[in-house]
């Protein structure tokens, strides 16, 4: 009888097939369309959504205000309720998320454009370049970021480019940061070496070869600073700094609601679920595209 008799070989699996389950496994948690579902769905609208629930921000029904959800207004059924003045939540939501979106995509292209350019500039040529643009970004570090957009926005006054203005001065600095790091670790690499030795321009090599070098890097940061900057307009908006009266955000429907918290809890809430979905899937995604670009890396 053999000696093994009465005993279960375990014949231990191919590596590989260990190594591709991971792979599976990992491609699975990194999968970049849950977060894009809702992020499509407030994009869609943005764009459209005015057109298919039309709403005039300055207009009231005082006959129609605080129903609550699925009340019945003029014929049609105002979904979400309405307000203190009788506007129907539901537009009021949409036309809330249209500026919402445009405020913060205005914001990361100002801030971005400004960090980038600035950053490849000191991490590049360094020196005395490097240390004027980082002392600068360290000056404005010593500030929390939020009262120093309500000190700008309190001086400029209430309107949707004053805000704008007021988050991308606070925002350049974490693009700045991250595309000098970015430069630093490619400006000595041998195909930039080489482009300087054929006699490249300085533009074309930022342009050329340390710009590319730093995109998934800022494409994880644009996705994470998209959250803070709504977060932050709605919190300019809440405090009054924000769109004048004759305009709609998320922030100060908010506002405008935390009075009736008790009576209407709608007006307050429907935009805060808003706001928060689409916080929340903008940060899901950036840390599935963190995820991503590590694995793609190694790192």
């Amino acid at each position: 009888m053999s000696e093994f008799s009465g005993v279960d070989l375990v014949v231990p699996a191919s590596p590989l097939r260990f190594m591709r389950a991971k792979s599976r496994r990992r491609r699975g948690k990194d999968r970049l369309w849950p977060p894009l579902i809702p992020i499509g769905l407030f994009v869609f609208l943005a764009l459209f959504g005015p057109y298919l629930v039309p709403f005039n921000p300055v207009s009231t029904n005082i006959t129609s205000r605080l129903l609550p959800p699925g009340s019945m207004v003029n014929g049609s059924i105002a979904w979400l309720g309405t307000d203190q003045v009788g506007r129907d939540m539901l537009g009021e939501v949409i036309a809330g998320a249209r500026l919402t979106l445009i405020m913060a995509v205005a914001t990361i292209i100002v801030a971005g454009v400004l960090g980038i350019a600035l950053g490849l500039i000191a991490g590049y040529f360094g020196r005395w370049v490097d240390n004027v643009i980082m002392r600068l970004a360290d000056l404005q570090l010593a500030f929390p970021g939020l009262l120093l957009a309500i000190l700008i926005a309190g001086v400029l006054g209430p309107s949707v480019r004053n805000i704008v203005i007021s988050l991308a001065i606070t925002r350049w600095v974490t693009f700045a940061r991250l595309a000098r790091s970015s430069a630093i670790s490619v400006r000595k690499r041998d195909y930039v070496s080489a482009a300087q030795l054929l006699g490249a321009s300085h533009i074309r090599i930022l342009g050329r070869y340390l710009l590319p070098a730093s995109v998934p890097s800022l494409l994880v940061l644009v996705t994470v600073e998209v959250g803070s900057v709504i977060l932050a307009a709605a919190s300019l908006s809440y405090l009054g700094l924000g769109v004048p009266p004759s305009q709609v955000d998320w922030g100060s429907t908010i506002a405008n609601g935390s009075d009736y918290l008790l009576s209407a809890w709608w007006i307050a809430t429907m935009p805060g679920i808003a706001l928060a979905g689409l916080v929340l899937s903008v940060s899901v995604l950036g840390d599935k595209l963190q995820a991503r670009f590590a694995a793609a890396t190694g790192r």
